[in-house]
């Protein structure tokens, strides 16, 4: 049941994610439903997708574990390290400077970068569902911002070294309270744990 929540949540929360790269079907949604209203609608779309990931995948955790491989210690390993420069890339798409110069998506990357560690220290099911599923929609997403012929959001100023700075440090805060605070209280799994 858990599995299929999951499941559901992922079509929700990644497929308004998808319809936002359509941008002849998302022109006309929005001039059918006016900008304010389309914001509304995939602000909810959103968010009810990923309360279901996040109970679908608790669900599925505490009562229908499938494993498929285990994962060498040596991959969960990998996966911490990989984590610090995924987070880092998330902040540097907010607080730009010069890795969002030279990335150009660095949220992207950093998506990817998150969902490939999972992968590497995740073998059971319900984490290549979840993790393959977001790593799968990076790509797409950043295939398809090649081929866009608009950035797709507004414009956020861009800074100098100092901002690569400012979210190095961010991030590197961001990355310790996700690892020692968020991910074994909230998740329930150590980051370090075997």
């Amino acid at each position: 049941m858990g599995l299929l929540v999951m499941i559901l949540g992922l079509v929700l929360f990644l497929g308004i994610h998808v319809l936002s790269s359509l941008r002849e079907l998302r022109g006309s949604i929005v001039n059918a439903m006016g900008e304010g209203a389309y914001k509304g609608v995939y602000s909810l779309v959103s968010f009810a997708g990923l309360a279901l990931i996040i109970w679908g995948f608790g669900h599925y955790r505490g009562t229908g574990w499938i494993d498929v491989w285990t994962p060498p210690t040596a991959l969960k390993h990998i996966a911490v390290a990989l984590m610090l420069p995924a987070v880092i890339l998330v902040v540097a798409s907010y607080i730009r400077g010069r890795i969002y110069t030279t990335l150009k998506h660095p949220m992207l990357a950093g998506v990817k970068l998150w969902a490939f560690a999972h992968l590497l220290a995740n073998g059971d099911l319900g984490s290549i569902i979840l993790f393959g599923s977001f790593l799968g929609w990076a790509v797409y997403d950043r295939i398809s911002l090649k081929r866009r012929s608009d950035a797709g959001a507004p414009p956020i100023p861009v800074g100098g070294p100092t901002n690569d700075l400012i979210a190095i440090a961010v991030g590197v805060i961001v990355y310790l309270a996700l690892a020692f605070a968020f991910h074994p209280v909230v998740i329930g799994v150590p980051v370090m744990g075997a």
